[in-house]
Parts: structure tokens; sequence; C-alpha cells
């Protein structure tokens, strides 16, 4: 059974079948659903905490509210 992961820069669910996983030389793996997100994460080394659009930024928006 595929499984469903989750995107690692914004957050959201990656369905089976899309997507992207990025290995790098030390070994870690890397989940992306979008070019956005990898290109965000890898090349412009963006925090996902600092925009909006990311799941991780509303869930550490609703922490920090709550």
């Amino acid at each position: 059974m595929p499984r469903v992961r989750k995107c690692t820069f914004c957050g959201r669910e990656i369905p089976p079948g899309t997507g992207m996983m990025y290995v790098r030389t030390d070994g870690t793996i890397y989940y992306f659903c979008s070019r956005k997100c990898r290109v965000s994460m890898l090349q412009f080394k963006r925090n996902p905490l600092k925009w909006k659009w990311t799941e991780k930024y509303r869930l550490a928006k609703k922490a920090k509210t709550s």
C-alpha cells in the first residue's frame, strides 16, 4: 500500500504518485508536493514559518495565540 507523505516545506499531504523525493549527499530525505516548495527550500533557503501559505506557519501561529 502506498504511503501518504507530508511535504517537508509546507506540511501538506502528498498523494501517492505525485510530488518529488530529494536525497541529499548526507542521506537526508526531503519530500516536496510542488516545485514551489522545492525551490523555496533548496534554492532560496526560505524558512516555512515565515510564509503564510504553508501549513507550518498556520500551526505556529495557532500555537502562539493559544
